[in-house]
């Protein structure tokens, strides 16, 4: 089953007298349980894309099904509820308040959900606990390490169980050991039925992706599916382009 999936998806911006095409056709689709790699190089799209498909904008041109339902015109209000409710986020700047504790951190994303408040700060614990950060919930995030905000922006996205979550190049300020690490609990978050949707430029991270589809000039250019393999570290060349 398809999650997310989009139908010749265009993008469209004015820069001056200039109409820049950011995407030009995309047919992209993710499936339940995929953990899948969006790469290409500054300006082929693939941030873009990974915008219009957590409903943080709008394509110029096209159409967006989610869960099978055609989401392509709903309002800016009903788009940040479905995104609330649906898409997990994670970000390369971790984007978490300094002056909140990591626990308040945390439960940002519940006011927008339809919980009693014990059951908020429950699910609170359980995503710390998920990501190893459970000891750190009254520390600050100005007194964590990258890996551990990082850890803590994973929580985050876990908290309203979403259906898709989407990372937007969220080991770009990482050390290698870290990169490694996040990228294992990726792996650990597929494998338990989680459905991920990476943006990355990094070789090694697509490595570990179940699929990986590569955007140039504003569309997709290639379609890499990972041949059966023990282990979870595929290096790129261990990709075969999806008939």
């Amino acid at each position: 089953m398809n999650i997310i999936e989009t139908r010749g998806l265009r993008k469209r911006y004015r820069i001056g007298n200039e109409v820049v095409n950011a995407l030009d056709g995309v047919d992209v689709s993710i499936r339940e349980g995929e953990l899948v790699a969006i790469t290409g190089s500054s300006g082929s799209g693939k941030s873009t894309l990974m915008h219009v498909l957590g409903f943080m904008d709008r394509p110029t041109e096209g159409d967006l099904f989610f869960e099978g339902e055609n989401v392509t015109h709903l309002s800016k209000k009903n788009r940040a509820v479905l995104r609330s409710r649906k898409i997990g986020v994670v970000l390369q700047s971790f984007n978490l308040l300094p002056r909140l504790s990591v626990f308040e951190n945390i439960l940002l994303p519940t006011h927008y959900a339809r919980r009693r408040d014990t059951e908020r700060r429950e699910r609170a614990i359980q995503v710390l606990e998920r990501v190893g950060m459970e000891h750190r919930k009254q520390h600050t995030p100005l007194e964590l390490s990258g890996g551990e905000r990082q850890r803590v922006a994973i929580a985050r996205s876990l908290i309203n169980t979403p259906r898709l979550i989407l990372g937007d190049e969220p080991t770009g300020n990482l050390d290698s050991k870290n990169v490694d690490k996040i990228m294992d609990l990726f792996g650990e978050l597929k494998r338990e039925g989680n459905t991920l949707a990476i943006v990355t430029h990094d070789p090694h991270v697509a490595g570990y992706c179940d699929r990986v589809i590569r955007m140039k000039d504003g569309v997709v250019v290639e379609n890499y599916e990972k041949e059966p393999k023990t282990g979870n570290r595929a290096e790129v060349s261990e990709f075969t382009l999806k008939k």
